[in-house]
């Protein structure tokens, strides 16, 4: 027994009286509450779908409390705000395009896509998850059409645009390799010599990515997400792109920039700036210098607001020795610390112990290596 039971008659009544009683925590009670009135297994089935539904709120917002899941499927799945944003994307170069989703999981990509206006079909090897993706087209009131099959088996001839996102899971653990991939990446590459977009882990080494193939990396709320990779009419002749959201801020040009003493603000720039290696758009930015030439802290004399960054105060060097750092933490009262880290060997969270804050004030410390010194900033988070 699967999603399917659920989609009505009495796993349908079963479902809807598990999600309005459901509390996390409380799933063996809300069990033995619902097995007085109904089977019991499709209680178990209820009550777990209730489970992701709540889980899924972080990633589908209202439309999780109508969507079905699996619980690969929903770890897997594209949140609706990068899916949205990726959608659009095509959408607006090819308008009412036919897309085909490779691997099209529980169906969160055909959702987006087809809210977008495109015309979507979905490949599912594993049939409950092809049967899950069907049913949320539907809960949704969205056209699409959902299959089984293999990814590579597929016939992609009536397509115009193919989406894939190649499984990067191994015996149940992450794959980091791209060479890992399922489908493998000799088949990705073959999809990427026609319109398409492939999305990859945000750790695909820039000299994997193929010429005439831009690599988009998107981080949401600051998150880095994925990396996307468009090909064929897809591509805006760019090689990196980094674009954040929600607020959809893009760069695409790393410019030349000069390295320099610190000023009296320090910039981070967003994870998917520095996974593009655009870190000197955010220089120019600010009207400032890199730290050092191989380090992704930008400097600036002037508090300049840019969405690729944040921004954080000076307000003085402190030597980078632990005795000299607790006596610092001690001095200053300070109970909350934040510790930001680039270019050297520490755990943040080994040294917060260490420095064992206690008192009422907030800072953030900056470590990071200048040639060949580690330096430490005491600093304040400007608030954004």
């Amino acid at each position: 027994m699967t999603v399917t039971a659920l989609l009505d008659g009495p796993g349908a009544e079963v479902l809807a009286a598990a999600c309005t009683d459901f509390q996390p925590g409380r799933e063996l009670q809300l069990v033995e509450k619902l097995r007085r009135r109904y089977d019991a297994t499709l209680v178990t089935i209820a009550v777990t779908q209730a489970s992701l539904r709540h889980r899924a709120v972080a990633k589908f917002g209202v439309d999780a409390e109508r969507m079905y899941f699996t619980p690969d499927g929903l770890e897997q799945a594209t949140r609706t705000r990068v899916g949205s944003h990726r959608a659009a994307r095509i959408a607006s170069t090819l308008p009412g395009a036919s897309v085909v989703d490779l691997g099209c999981g529980i169906g969160g990509d055909l959702i987006s896509a087809a809210r977008a206006g495109l015309r979507v079909t979905g490949v599912e090897r594993d049939p409950e998850t092809a049967a899950t993706a069907r049913a949320n087209l539907a809960a949704l009131g969205l056209p699409g059409e959902v299959v089984v099959g293999d990814a590579e088996a597929t016939d992609l001839t009536p397509y115009d645009v193919v989406f894939a996102d190649p499984a990067r899971r191994a015996d149940g653990r992450r794959v980091f390799d791209h060479n890992a991939y399922s489908p493998p990446w000799s088949f990705v590459t073959g999809l990427l010599q026609r319109t398409a977009c492939v999305k990859v882990a945000p750790g695909i080494p820039h000299d994997a990515v193929p010429d005439e193939v831009e690599a988009e990396w998107v981080s949401d709320a600051g998150e880095v997400k994925e990396a996307a990779l468009w090909s064929g009419a897809l591509y805006a002749g760019v090689a990196r792109r980094a674009t954040l959201l929600p607020g959809g801020a893009s760069v695409t040009e790393a410019p030349e920039v000069e390295s320099g003493p610190v000023g009296q603000y320090i910039y981070e720039p967003d994870g998917a700036v520095v996974r593009a290696g655009l870190v000197t758009a955010v220089a120019v930015a600010v009207d400032g210098w890199l730290l050092d030439p191989r380090i992704a802290y930008v400097t600036a004399a002037e508090l300049v607001p840019t969405a690729l960054a944040s921004a954080y105060e000076v307000v003085e060097e402190l030597p980078y020795k632990e005795k000299a750092l607790r006596s610092w933490v001690r001095s200053q009262g300070i109970g909350t610390l934040e510790i930001k880290k680039r270019g050297v060997d520490v755990d943040p969270a080994q040294l917060r112990k260490k420095l064992a804050p206690k008192g009422s004030a907030t800072a953030t410390l900056i470590i990071t290596r200048i040639g060949r010194d580690a330096v430490a900033f005491s600093c304040h988070r400007v608030a954004s």
